[in-house]
């Protein structure tokens, strides 16, 4: 049996990187899994790739969750067409970096509209559902860059407002049995953080290797180390964990 099993988990920009890396794990675990995407064509085909176990299924729906009615059309499909929902991973997300001087108005409305808008709006859409079966399970994207990084101001305070916004869920959604915790990857090595290297014009193996050596147990991160912490938090084994951040980044700065 599955941790998972007869669960339906919702992740959402999960058509690639750590989001897909999650989807892949729930799906391996007994889950029926909504992969929530901008692009539904990208969604579907990744849906198509994830492998489901039993008579469990697999779904791509494309969906803006910056929309409130994009939102909760995803939410609503994923419940019409995989029977409930259970978990739900606010993992969308997007850059826009510059340094403060540079950052436009549009790169700062951008990524909070992503990360800190999308989530709540996507958790609003979900916890209905949630609050009527007395159980659901939330798992936030956030990140060291919570903690700030130089060129991010526009991330870094995304990220530390998921922290802010995951502990009052767990105040306010705890009594209706439903727990929400949040993750905050270090270095993980996928699409985005090759950009970055591009971006800094590195080379990708030279940039891994670079922040391999910044934590304690000298290697980068996988999408599947993401996906390990998130699956427990949404797990009933962590059915007393609510309102917490898990720094999952190899030790970050204690070396």
């Amino acid at each position: 049996m599955g941790r998972f099993d007869g669960r339906v988990a919702v992740v959402t920009g999960a058509a690639r990187g750590i989001g897909f890396g999650t989807a892949t794990r729930f799906a391996e675990e007994g889950a029926s899994v909504a992969i929530i995407d901008l692009d539904e064509t990208a969604a579907a085909e990744a849906a198509a790739k994830l492998p489901v176990v039993g008579g469990a299924k697999a779904v791509g729906i494309g969906a803006d969750v910056s929309n409130a009615e994009s939102a909760d059309a995803a939410v609503e499909r994923v419940v019409s067409e995989l029977g409930g929902i259970h978990v739900l991973v606010n993992n969308a997300g997007i850059t826009r970096d510059n340094l403060l001087f540079k950052m436009t108005e549009s790169d700062w409305d951008l990524v909070m509209g992503v990360h800190l808008k999308g989530a709540f709006l996507m958790t609003k859409a979900a916890q209905k559902h949630f609050v009527e079966q007395k159980y659901g399970k939330i798992v936030n994207l956030s990140s060291v860059s919570a903690l700030g990084n130089r060129g991010q101001a526009n991330y870094s305070a995304a990220k530390m407002g998921v922290q802010g916004f995951t502990r009052t869920l767990g105040i306010e959604l705890g009594p209706f049995g439903i727990n929400a915790n949040a993750v905050a990857p270090g270095f993980i090595a996928t699409e985005m953080t090759d950009a970055t290297a591009a971006r800094l014009k590195m080379d990708v193996e030279e940039f891994r290797k670079l922040n391999a050596e910044a934590n304690p147990v000298r290697r980068v991160g996988f999408p599947e180390d993401i996906a390990a912490a998130v699956a427990f938090l949404a797990s009933d084994e962590a059915s007393y964990i609510t309102g917490q951040t898990l720094y999952v980044d190899g030790g970050g700065k204690l070396g």
